[in-house]
């Protein structure tokens, strides 16, 4: 969610802070601020976006500060609540990534003490908590310090006067790059890469004192050794290649994606053979990824008879964990905090772990047993679309490893359907969606996860109000919600349940549902009975899925576009959620 930059070198910070920050738009946020440090503390920061007020940065200057965007947990988004915070002296100024759980005894304290706080955030105990240890020695008064606080942070902190920026780390994520006489601290690598491809992953209990030519990193207060790791990452794939926002970009790039992902994962054998013998599989997801969770369940039951179990990663905490089963983590960003709460859980109670994640070094692959890295490269675009396709893409290649399948048929099927559906008209389909107040998904069998995610999609960029249903449900209350403002997305292909689905279809039109079908292009009945029909081209269930997805995909980019929204960076979501 926040993000996190700080510098110390031989360059002008806050420039490189504003562009590491930038970088970082992706995460969401609704504020931003840049602190430095030489004999003096100099702090701006603002409510709004960084590209239209970065010269309120202009007065801070020095070789070493620390940068932040927030997104609003405790407190208004507005300059006051904005990091970095400084204590009572304006000695000292800190970030913070994550939540203080105990920050509201922590304050009335400091207030008995006399503290003035000026905002109405969890993070600004932490200064004062400093400033209240300082004795001369900054690291040991944050040393000190970080005891007292209960729940999750990622830190950054500055001392005038001092040559330091101290780093702390408690389930938050938090990277070190290590440049050439300079170094970098942030809440992931996107910001680093630009100047060097060496990072340190900080872990949980982790303090790293940065000075110009040195980085020290204890743990319990034991000085201990994190080994440096090289970054992989396409600079130029983080660009916008000439496409009018990130997501359509990220779209156009899934054919490519499918295909890298799923010989990644179809490359791991020993995983898909202890899959293969396992009693039992569960996977816990948060969103997109659930949905992605999802399709790989009716792939695995259906091709292997191994049941499967899919769990919001939210709420597993509240439910049971059979010893027996081996359990998939899934995450993006291998940082979202629900999933690594679930993920610990699992390994705690013997149940062999695999992470399925697109981030090298991110916190879930220390969590689990193995991992299978996406490979889908960076995704700025705050709605998921190429990420998801690849873990889609895992899935189906773990499940040819568990089967023993071909796989060019695949990668060749897939990969054509995604390029084909990419040039299919959908603005018949965009008229329709504009003007609704509620959309509706529909599909039976593998077509439900994917009208979730196409709903899911719609949601989050359009703001229309989107929700999918297992085409038999829509009888068990969503009836009464259809109207002539109520479109209806939905998949009807030849298969199982394909003339139960054109019956849910009849009874929707029978209220006044405009229909957008989405089948293949020669059946007549489909058309018959849509106001508009997509067409999809023919192929085995996993083409099918990809062609569907990118036609959703790109009906809800369309509809968003059409009302003007922030299609990259939709309102109050975050592309990266590190608090449960």
């Amino acid at each position: 969610m926040c993000g996190i930059v700080g510098y110390i070198g031989w360059r002008e910070a806050a420039p490189v802070i504003v562009e590491g920050l930038k970088s970082l738009e992706y995460r969401g946020y609704d504020s931003f601020g840049v602190a430095t440090g030489t004999d003096s503390i100099m702090v701006a920061k603002r409510k709004g976006r960084i590209s239209e007020q970065a010269e309120c940065v202009v007065g801070c200057h020095g070789t070493r500060g620390i940068g932040h965007t927030r997104w609003a947990t405790h407190g208004l988004p507005d300059d006051r609540n904005a990091h970095p915070h400084t204590d009572c002296t304006g000695q000292f100024a800190i970030v913070h990534n994550g939540i203080i759980e105990n920050y509201a005894e922590l304050r009335r304290g400091l207030e008995s003490r006399d503290h003035r706080f000026t905002s109405d955030t969890d993070s600004e105990v932490i200064v004062h908590l400093i400033e209240e240890a300082w004795e001369g020695d900054f690291a040991a008064a944050v040393r000190s310090v970080l005891p007292l606080l209960r729940g999750s942070y990622a830190i950054l902190a500055l001392c005038a006067g001092s040559d330091e920026v101290i780093a702390a780390r408690e389930r938050s994520p938090l990277v070190i790059g290590l440049g050439d006489s300079e170094f970098f601290a942030c809440s992931d690598a996107t910001p680093i890469v630009m100047y060097t491809r060496d990072i340190l992953v900080l872990e949980d209990g982790d303090m790293a004192v940065i000075r110009e030519g040195s980085v020290a990193v204890e743990n319990g207060g034991e000085v201990v050794a994190r080994e440096a790791s090289y970054v992989d990452y396409d600079v130029e794939a983080a660009r916008k290649g000439g496409f009018a926002h990130f997501m359509l970009k990220e779209i156009f790039e899934q054919s490519d994606v499918f295909q890298q992902s799923f010989r990644l994962a179809f490359s791991h054998l020993e995983t898909s053979a202890l899959l293969r013998h396992a009693h039992g599989i569960s996977v816990i997801a948060c969103g997109t990824s659930y949905n992605a969770s999802l399709l790989f369940r009716y792939f695995v039951e259906k091709e292997c008879g191994t049941p499967v179990r899919v769990d919001l990663a939210s709420e597993y905490r509240y439910l049971s964990t059979p010893e027996d089963e081996v359990v998939i983590a899934v995450s993006q960003s291998g940082e979202t905090a629900d999933t690594l709460s679930a993920l610990k859980k699992a390994a705690a109670s013997g149940c062999p772990t695999i992470a399925i994640t697109n981030v090298q070094g991110s916190s879930i692959t220390r969590a689990a047993d193995r991992t299978i890295y996406t490979g889908a490269g960076p995704e700025i675009s705050v709605a998921a679309t190429k990420s998801y396709m690849a873990q889609v893409a895992a899935f189906v290649g773990l499940l040819a490893g568990m089967t023993c399948s071909e796989t060019s048929f695949v990668e060749c099927s897939v990969g054509q359907a995604i390029e084909e559906s990419l040039l299919t008209d959908v603005s018949e389909a965009v008229s329709l969606c504009v003007p609704a107040s509620t959309i509706f998904y529909v599909g039976r069998g593998i077509f439900y996860p994917v009208a979730l995610e196409g709903a899911l999609k719609m949601k989050e960029i359009s703001y229309i109000h989107a929700e999918g249903y297992a085409a038999g449900e829509i009888k068990h209350g969503p009836f009464a919600l259809l109207s002539e403002m109520t479109p209806a997305v939905a998949v009807c292909l030849p298969g199982d349940g394909y003339h139960s689905m054109l019956g849910n279809l009849r009874e929707m039109k029978a209220r006044g549902t405009p229909l957008i079908g989405i089948g293949y292009g020669d059946d007549i009945d489909l058309q018959d009975v849509t106001d508009v029909c997509i067409p999809i081209p023919k192929g085995d269930e996993y083409a099918q899925v990809a062609a569907v997805t990118v036609i959703m995909q790109r009906i809800a980019y369309y509809t968003a576009l059409a009302l003007g929204r922030d299609i990259d960076k939709p309102r109050n979501l975050a592309k990266s959620v590190t608090v449960e």
